[in-house]
């Protein structure tokens, strides 16, 4: 086997508590990640040379090394002091800098098909380790399950199974820089954390923890965020909240009825990225 095409999938944010600002830049955070069924494909040939080669299809997404998904074949590489090369194909269907953690879903595909097509026989936990050095979320979709995510996302817990739910992914075109939104956070000392649910048993249980401290940065930047929250509560979501640093905001929906009536509302008067998926 010299190939394999993989699926690499979204994630939205139920929850994301800014915690501190950590000595090394980063921030200690408390999320609830879930994977949708928005994926991207990526497709891995081995080629018997030393080269990485990256192609992608999206504009904002670059080729070549700039790419999560090089840095993560070229990281693989290097810690089993391999020489052989790939050449990695993206076909982006999840927006590019959305707060969907696409890149980071990329970078993970990239770490779990490459330990399989060099039968690597890499653990989990190592492939996790070295999928933190490339970026916060990519542990998230190795780990592969709903998580709380701490730390600087790199400490994974499984949580209960929640209960399938439809999500209108709305993407208004805008861009936010997550960099800009975390140095722009005004973080209170000590701050008391909600307690979270042992078990979510209904959709208003998600909906019942529905928070992100980045939005305190980016909806006054950018207050088309916020209207589109409203627009889909408006529209029959039972909660909504932008995703990760943005600026996609996610409506949860109780049926695909209402959810795809929704994405036909927001997408009759705007040229703006909307779809109806799945929770996984």
């Amino acid at each position: 086997m010299d190939k394999l095409i993989i699926s690499a999938p979204a994630k939205i944010n139920y929850l994301l508590d800014v915690i501190e600002k950590r000595p090394d830049g980063y921030h200690n955070l408390r999320m609830i990640m879930q994977r949708v069924d928005l994926c991207d494909k990526v497709t891995l040939t081995l080629t018997g040379t030393p080269a990485i080669n990256v192609t992608c299809n999206a504009q904002g997404a670059p080729d070549g090394p700039k790419n999560i998904a090089w840095k993560a074949a070229r990281s693989l590489l290097d810690h089993v002091e391999s020489g052989n090369g790939v050449d990695i194909q993206i076909v982006k269907n999840i927006p590019v800098a959305a707060g969907l953690g696409g890149g980071s879903s990329d970078a993970a595909a990239v770490l779990m098909g490459m330990n399989d097509l060099l039968k690597l026989g890499l653990t989990v936990q190592v492939l996790m380790e070295i999928g933190c050095k490339l970026g916060a979320d990519v542990p998230f979709f190795i780990f592969r399950k709903t998580a709380l995510a701490e730390g600087i996302g790199e400490k994974l817990s499984s949580l209960p199974k929640m209960p399938k739910c439809w999500i209108l992914l709305v993407n208004p075109g805008i861009h936010v820089s997550t960099a800009w939104v975390y140095q722009s956070l005004q973080l209170t000392n000590k701050r008391e954390l909600n307690k979270l649910p042992e078990f979510f048993e209904s959709v208003d249980d998600i909906v019942s923890i529905l928070s992100n401290d980045l939005e305190s940065v980016a909806i006054p930047a950018f207050p088309v965020i916020a209207e589109i929250k409203a627009q889909l509560i408006s529209l029959g979501a039972a909660g909504s909240m932008m995703s990760g640093s943005g600026p996609t905001v996610f409506g949860i929906f109780k049926d695909i009825e209402t959810a795809e009536a929704a994405r036909l509302k927001v997408t009759k008067t705007t040229d703006w990225f909307a779809a109806v998926v799945e929770t996984l």
